[in-house]
């Protein structure tokens, strides 16, 4: 399962891929899902501000997605990439809060265990404990 959080820790769209899949090959596809919520009025925001990740999306084909819309990359290198000068530290530390997500979802049986055979009724349970985290 891959999701993409707010920035105050609930879901906002996920996409569930089989077995082992990297994320890098469904960053994309996520980030075209779901909408952030202004502060104020207006249209909910499509792009947000920034993207914390951890060192599974560090990529020159994320890195340049990302840039291409204007968004700020906050993901940490891996040992074999160049180290980037300016990386923000604290706000790579926000990046728990997904893992803290996908503990919360765990919480419930049926997505912790996977009793469903299809994806699309594991879908169907990961929507119903999302919406439950909303209310």
């Amino acid at each position: 399962m891959h999701l993409r959080a707010e920035g105050g820790g609930k879901p906002l769209t996920f996409l569930v891929t089989a077995g082992e899949r990297h994320e890098q090959s469904v960053f994309e596809p996520l980030m075209e899902q779901g909408m952030v919520k202004r502060a104020g009025r207006g249209r909910p925001r499509l792009r947000p501000k920034r993207v914390v990740g951890d060192k599974g999306y560090s990529s020159r084909r994320v890195r340049r997605y990302l840039a291409r819309r204007g968004i700020q990359p906050v993901i940490a290198r891996r040992a074999n990439e160049p180290q980037q000068r300016d990386f923000d530290h604290t706000r790579y530390r926000d990046r728990n809060r997904v893992e803290r997500l996908i503990n919360r979802l765990k919480q419930f049986r049926r997505v912790a265990t996977r009793y469903e055979k299809l994806a699309v009724n594991y879908l169907a349970m990961v929507t119903l404990a999302a919406i439950h985290m909303w209310l």
